[in-house]
């Protein structure tokens, strides 16, 4: 009988098993009885792939929430610096006063007393901020404010679960990739912070779809992520340089379809009656200066320049287009189509490597992509620990900047190693997945075969138009020859044998 890890869900073959092929798995798997334990045996009624992944995704995520708790009981509640140095600072119990929700006011639509005249944060956003205040209880107003971040936090929670349960499933033979979503200690301790989660959630469900080869459902799925966060979008350019390559073009216009479509649904009645604030997140995402994590900040601390904000924007958006272009042009000349995966989780980094600003949840939108992408423990703990140790960085330094005399935390050139370390994972990820692109044979997912398993229409399709190396790829890189197919009606000892 084949056990749980043997056979996939959609029984399209035996499931790769990363204990068999991931010397940093086969050691993790000592703890629960090794390559082949007990719970490996039951048989998929008991415990499969995607159920204990589910599990193991709301156990570090409560284990998040623990983490919290000395903000939680009292942190918040009692100055600045002590919520810094428990590193369990969250948005949003302050934005739950900040923003106007204590006081009944409807976003996008009320305006704010204060310096921000509305709300920041794009359409789809401010409704999950809006239903969590409906939500939370009466009391005290130190009451209300725990009870809405634990009433966001439920709600994160589901999004979590959907993001590991996507992720899962996105890759068929591949489940247990799921894990490194779930145990990712960066997407535990970054979860509540803000709520990017929901664009994230929304992103994998998207990316599932598209792998299905549901083309219409992912675009209005990614519709929904931009209207929740700006990054999703930019996933839309693999699709447009993949589907390029590969001469579907119907496929990729359904796509924009989709995601123009549904992006207007839920941005249209917001845009036409309360216009001021609906633009409020675009104003504010311009006008925003030189911000915590980002290159521009250790150039500014280090050489005491300061730049205007007009010309942030501009290189900003000037180095990501010409990385996307240089990704676009790694796309057309890669000596094998690269995945879907491998190229929505270059362009997001591309985004967040030239950003001004990186706060430290902005994390989660790489996770989901990274375990897609660069499936192998070992390099996804390398980049992980540059993150939890930025994680740990930033609230030290804020620590330190709100401690006054006292120097508590972390003093600023710290904080900049902080910052260099989080740059120089983020890179190295990047540099193992370009490597994959360039070098088909060192991609772990394409090592039993496969071709694009997140690609959908684009799995196993010939290329229509290519350039440079890949019009005549090197041996290595020429897809996987399948074995013997069975001929069904065709007589013994005939050439189908």
């Amino acid at each position: 009988m084949p056990s749980a890890e043997d056979t996939s869900v959609d029984q399209e073959g035996p499931v790769v098993r990363p204990t068999h092929q991931d010397e940093i798995a086969e050691a993790g798997s000592e703890l629960i009885g090794g390559r082949s334990g007990r719970w490996t045996r039951l048989g998929r009624s008991a415990v499969t792939p995607v159920g204990v992944i589910a599990l193991v995704a709301l156990g570090m995520f409560a284990l998040g929430m623990v983490q919290k708790l000395p903000c939680y009981n009292w942190a918040w509640f009692r100055g600045t610096s002590s919520q810094y140095t428990h590193a369990c600072y969250s948005d949003i119990p302050h934005l739950y006063v900040g923003r106007g929700f204590s006081e009944g006011l409807v976003p996008y639509f009320d305006r704010l007393p204060g310096d921000m005249e509305y709300l920041e944060y794009p359409v789809l956003t401010g409704l999950f901020m809006q239903i969590a205040s409906w939500l939370t209880p009466g009391g005290s107003i130190q009451h209300r404010e725990q009870m809405y971040w634990m009433v966001n936090a439920g709600m994160l929670m589901i999004c979590a679960v959907i993001i590991a349960v996507c992720v899962a499933r996105t890759h068929r033979r591949r489940p247990w990739d799921g894990l490194l979503v779930a145990l990712a200690p960066a997407f535990a301790l970054t979860a509540t912070i803000n709520w990017d989660l929901l664009a994230v959630a929304l992103t994998a469900a998207a990316m599932l779809m598209w792998s299905r080869g549901r083309v219409l459902a992912f675009g209005i799925l990614i519709g929904l992520a931009t209207a929740a966060k700006l990054y999703p979008v930019f996933l839309l350019g693999p699709v447009f340089v993949l589907c390029w390559r590969a001469g579907k073009w119907r496929e990729f216009a359904m796509a924009m379809l989709g995601a123009a479509a549904s992006w207007l649904v839920v941005n249209l009645p917001v845009m036409v009656f309360a216009p001021e604030g609906w633009k409020k997140f675009y104003t504010f995402s311009e006008e925003r200066g030189i911000d915590f994590g980002s290159f521009w900040l250790v150039i500014t601390q280090r050489t005491g320049e300061t730049f205007d904000v007009a010309t942030v924007n501009t290189v900003s958006t000037l180095v990501t287009v010409l990385l996307c272009a240089a990704i676009g042009a790694l796309t057309l000349m890669a000596p094998r189509r690269p995945r879907f995966a491998q190229l929505a989780f270059l362009v997001v980094a591309a985004f967040i490597l030239a950003n001004k600003v990186y706060s430290p949840q902005y994390v989660l939108w790489l996770i989901p992509l990274a375990a897609l992408a660069r499936p192998r423990w070992r390099d996804f703990l390398i980049w992980q620990t540059c993150e939890v140790m930025y994680f740990l960085g930033i609230w030290m330094y804020l620590a330190y900047t709100t401690s006054g005399d006292k120097h508590q935390g972390l003093p600023t050139e710290g904080y900049q190693l902080a910052i260099i370390l989080h740059l120089l994972g983020t890179l190295y990820l990047c540099a193992v997945v370009v490597r994959d692109i360039l070098m088909p044979e060192r991609d772990v997912v394409r090592s039993d075969g496969s071709d694009d398993p997140s690609g959908g229409v684009l799995d196993g399709a010939d290329d229509v138009f290519v350039l440079g190396r890949a019009v005549h790829p090197p041996r290595h890189a020429v897809p996987a020859v399948e074995g013997p197919r069975v001929e069904w009606g065709a007589a013994h000892g005939s050439a189908a044998d």
